[in-house]
């Protein structure tokens, strides 16, 4: 094959916008954790380069690891943006610029070379939340199965034509939601600290010797946690997350009904377990947390990250069967409220969008408000006067969605100021030699993943019984349909079931276009349109206040320090170094490619930088000191590092970066701000 890899910034802003994932209006971003990176992976099947028309819908896929601490405001569909404020272009425009780069980088590596493909199984790392939804499914097809969550991993290795390694990519089911809805800070959550990791270590291997790789590979199996400082100094000093030339993607599959809170639910208040079917404490939602294995979310990140790392490195190093064939990609959008043409699923129909009432009460991972339930098959009276006031649904809707209790008609008449739930959707098919990928525009529960899969495989398999190929599900991929549940699970109503936005049918109708797709790559069939997305982007709105001027106390400049470090420090302990600075808004700042901070350390007379706001080991906390109405002007950034027992003795500095607005020019322009040198040691 050919192949190409690359990796861009897709950080969004660090300040003022609502998070995606939890549909909290309170959590508002304030900072950053962990970058966010689009990583891009480039197969083609010999050829030469070409560039004119070589991406288009059909063969590009852009698939979201689904973390819940990512700024909103970059779907089109009004019910995804009501806790965002409506549109919020800096997100979107980070996402695009990011896509572009690396779609031009990974262009311009494209060069012969080789994939091999590898899985096994990851325990100890991701729950069904929703399990009394999963044991409705037949019973001879649970039987099949050892657990209700999917526990392989499912990884592809590219490597160059000498053999050297430049990419990884693995599919496993698991949300990221490991950092809870109280988090403020940008973060890739259990699936994008590991990337960091990888990189950097991959990214040493291929400039070392096999013998002296394998040796570090030992010390990196117990010490994946500190990985990243520990071969940088060690192994290639100046190699920071995001910028070796190794890609690691930590992909999403069928997380549908997955959690990485491996304790499971339990009542905050009284430490028992959760009522089952509802998931309540004394009757309400909001006390029913899921949380685990560590003591708090960011050490349950990194445990549920570390053991992604430890299986993908596992993998990579032991994958032997390469792949060989053709490279086919197939695309057709799809209007899901007329899956076939002809408005049937078989005898069965799916519906126009409709949210149910268990939806409202989220889930174990991210309860909801008011007294909203799980399970709930009847709705409330009080929230029918609510929803009527919105849109009343016909019978026809009501009758479609069974037993769903409709919430919201998303489908049927809520169209101001523009539609509040997709009905056309992208369906994709990828073959690469014997490795099918399902790229599906929405969160697959577990059985729903499987059944997918498991319908391509078996067209594939019947057209070329001699292959044995291997079939895997991208999760939300190319746009977002909320949830797809089976039928038996949709009857539970349970987050999952009531967020099945299409009706009882809408897996049946998944897998009966997946197949249509499976059989067009195997035969060559005709796919006829089926719908056309909707671009609204010129009708889109946002209420997210712009920055108007930033401003100090007087006899301050922004970037003075207001709390520096401390003379001395020890890695022993694990202390923590925290400067904070008057800052400026990072919304002013273009987050593309750009860092918040760094942690420099002496070296031979010369500061190098050894952290940057990528890293795991630092935190950019930023906040507002002062409010003058609509004005908000004096704001400060905390700047905290945790030092790993790995940290070299020495001296260090803590750097801050920004930008900042004038309040009579509304210029932008960049400040620097710098702590004292302290020891550690």
């Amino acid at each position: 094959y050919m192949v190409g890899v690359g990796r861009a910034d897709i950080t969004g802003p660090a300040a003022d916008v609502n998070m995606m994932g939890y549909a909290n209006p309170n959590q508002i971003s304030g900072g950053l954790h962990m970058r966010q990176y689009s990583r891009a992976f480039l197969v083609q099947q010999g050829g030469t380069r070409r560039y004119r028309g070589m991406y288009n819908a059909g063969n590009v896929c852009i698939s979201g690891t689904h973390t819940h601490s990512a700024p909103a405001g970059f779907l089109q569909d009004v019910l995804f943006q009501i806790t965002s404020m409506g549109y919020v272009d800096e997100t979107l425009h980070a996402m695009v610029e990011g896509i572009v780069e690396v779609s031009l980088y990974n262009t311009t590596s494209l060069a012969p070379g080789l994939i091999m493909m590898n899985k096994g199984e990851l325990l100890d790392t991701n729950i069904n939340r929703s399990p009394l939804a999963y044991v409705n499914n037949p019973t001879h097809e649970k039987a099949r199965y050892k657990y209700d969550v999917d526990k392989q991993m499912t990884l592809l290795k590219f490597v160059d034509q000498h053999g050297n390694g430049i990419g990884m990519i693995n599919w496993f089911p698991v949300h990221c939601t490991s950092m809870n809805n109280t988090n403020t800070l940008i973060s890739g959550d259990n699936k994008g600290g590991k990337k960091h990791f990888y990189d950097l270590i991959h990214f040493t291997f291929t400039n070392v010797p096999d013998r002296l790789g394998r040796s570090w590979h030992k010390i990196f199996h117990h010490l994946a946690g500190y990985a990243e400082l520990l071969f940088e100094e060690a192994m290639h000093p100046g190699s920071l997350p995001g910028g070796g030339r190794f890609v690691a993607a930590f992909a999403q599959s069928n997380e549908g009904d997955v959690s990485p809170n491996t304790r499971g639910p339990h009542c905050t208040d009284t430490g028992l377990p959760c009522g089952n079917v509802e998931s309540t404490c004394d009757g309400k939602v909001q006390n029913c947390i899921a949380s685990g294995p560590g003591k708090d979310m960011f050490e349950s990140t990194k445990i549920i990250g570390t053991n992604q790392f430890n299986k993908a490195m596992e993998l990579y190093d032991s994958a032997q069967v390469f792949l060989s064939g053709p490279v086919v990609p197939v695309h057709q959008y799809i209007d899901m409220t007329n899956p076939d043409g002809s408005g049937s699923t078989h005898s069965a129909t799916t519906c126009k969008p409709a949210m149910g009432f268990s939806f409202a009460a989220g889930t174990t991972d991210g309860p909801g408000a008011f007294d909203f339930k799980q399970g709930d098959k009847s709705g409330n009276g009080f929230w029918k006067v609510v929803r009527n006031f919105l849109h009343a649904p016909s019978q026809e809707l009501k009758d479609c969605h069974a037993p769903k209790p409709i919430l919201l008609a998303t489908g049927e008449g809520m169209n101001y100021p523009y539609p509040w739930q997709p009905e056309v959707v992208d369906t994709q098919l990828f073959r690469i030699g014997q490795f099918l990928i399902s790229a599906v525009p929405g969160e697959f529960t577990t059985m729903a993943g499987r059944r997918l899969a498991g319908a391509v495989k078996q067209v594939f398999s019947a057209a070329e019984p001699d292959v044995e190929f291997e079939s895997v599900v991208a999760g939300l991929s190319n746009t977002y349909s909320d949830y797809i549940a089976t039928f038996e699970e949709y009857h539970v109503q349970r987050y999952e079931g009531a967020s099945t936005i299409y009706g009882p049918q809408t897996l049946s109708a998944y897998i009966q276009q997946y197949k249509r797709l499976a059989h067009n790559i195997t035969k060559g069939s005709m796919l006829r349109p089926s719908g056309e997305a909707h671009d609204m982007k010129s009708k889109l709105m946002s209420f997210v206040l712009p920055v108007i001027f930033d401003t100090t106390p007087f006899g301050y400049s922004i970037g003075d320090v207001i709390v520096d470090a401390n003379d001395s420090y020890t890695q022993v302990g694990g202390d923590t170094v925290s400067v904070q600075f008057y800052s400026g808004n990072p919304r002013n700042s273009p987050t593309f490619n750009m860092t918040f901070l760094e942690v420099q350390r002496e070296v031979d007379g010369r500061w190098e930088v050894v952290l940057t706001d990528g890293c795991w080991d630092t935190k950019f906390i930023w906040g507002r000191s002062s409010f003058m109405g609509n004005v908000r002007g004096i704001s400060e950034a905390t700047i905290e590092w945790d030092i790993s027992p790995t940290t070299p003795p020495g001296n260090y500095q803590i750097h801050h970066y920004g930008h900042y607005k004038t309040a009579f020019t509304h210029k932008i322009h960049p400040y620097h701000g710098r702590s004292r040198i302290f020891q550690v040691g």
